[in-house]
C-alpha cells in the first residue's frame, strides 16, 4: 500500500491570505501525523506565495515523520534546501505565473543543472526525486540523472474524463513499470482526490502518494483527522 504524504502548502495559502499566524501550519502538520500521515510535503517557492523559510525550519524541528521538500533549480532555493535538514527533496519545475505546478520537470532539457544539484542533495543524506510526466524519455533521463526516485505527475490523469481517464492511467502504469526496470523508485501526486485516488493507489510499485489540496479542502468540513483517515482508508481499500 502506498504511503500517504500530506502536502500542506494550502494551509499556508490560507494563512498568507491575511499574513497572520492562523492557521498554525506546524500544528496542522502535527495533527495530520496523528491522523496517520506518513510524511509532510511542502514547496518553498521563489515567490514565497505560501510556504516561508521559517516554516521549513519549524517543520523540520517539530514534525516526527519524514519532511519532503519540493524545490526548483533556482540557486537560492537550492542553497536553502541543502541546509534545511529535509529527509527528501523533490525537484519540480516552477513558473511564477502558474497557480500550481503545471506539468513535470523537463529532465532532458535540465540535464546540466541537475548534474550539479542532485549530487549536492545526495551529499547531505537526502532522498532525491524528480517530478516528471509519465513519459518514457523523461523516465529514462531520470534514471540516468542519479536521482533515486521519480514522482509521476498525475495531473493529466486527474483532469481526464471518459476514455481519456483509462488512457492516462495506462500511461502512469507504463511509466511505473519502466522506472522500476531502470532501478528507479516511484512516487506519484498532483490533483489526486477522494474520487480518483483508488486506481492510482492500485498501481503496483508506487511507494508514496503526495496529496494536498483535496485533503486540506475536506478538512475544512470534517477536521484534519477525519479527512486524512478517509483518504488512508481509500488507499488501503484499493
Amino acid at each position: 500500500m502506498p504511503r500517504l504524504h500530506i502536502n500542506i502548502d494550502h494551509v499556508a495559502t490560507l494563512r498568507q491570505a491575511r499574513r497572520s499566524l492562523e492557521p498554525d501550519l506546524v500544528a496542522w502538520a502535527k495533527e495530520a501525523e496523528r491522523a496517520g500521515a506518513e510524511g509532510i510535503t511542502c514547496h518553498l517557492r521563489k515567490d514565497r506565495r505560501h510556504i516561508q523559510d521559517s516554516d521549513v525550519s519549524a517543520l523540520r524541528a517539530q514534525i516526527s515523520t519524514l519532511l519532503n521538500l519540493e524545490l526548483s533549480l533556482d540557486p537560492e532555493i537550492v542553497e536553502i534546501s541543502i541546509a534545511s535538514g529535509a529527509d527528501e527533496f523533490c525537484l519540480v519545475p516552477e513558473n511564477r505565473k502558474e497557480i500550481t505546478t503545471e506539468g513535470g520537470l523537463d529532465v532532458l532539457r535540465e540535464t546540466n543543472r541537475l548534474a550539479l544539484v542532485i549530487p549536492r542533495l545526495l551529499a547531505v543524506g537526502g532522498l532525491v526525486s524528480l517530478f516528471i510526466d509519465p513519459d518514457s524519455d523523461q523516465v529514462r533521463a531520470a534514471a540516468a540523472s542519479g536521482a533515486q526516485f521519480i514522482e509521476l505527475h498525475t495531473g493529466s490523469y486527474s483532469n481526464a474524463t471518459g476514455s481519456d481517464t483509462l488512457r492516462e492511467l495506462q500511461r502512469l502504469s507504463d511509466a511505473v513499470s519502466l522506472a522500476r526496470e531502470l532501478g528507479l523508485r516511484v512516487n506519484a501526486g498532483h490533483g489526486l482526490n477522494y474520487t480518483n485516488v483508488g486506481p492510482v493507489a492500485r498501481l503496483h510499485g508506487i511507494e508514496e502518494l503526495n496529496i494536498g489540496h483535496s485533503i486540506v479542502s475536506r478538512s475544512v468540513f470534517t477536521g484534519v483527522q477525519e479527512a486524512i483517515q478517509e483518504m488512508k482508508a481509500l488507499i488501503a481499500g484499493a
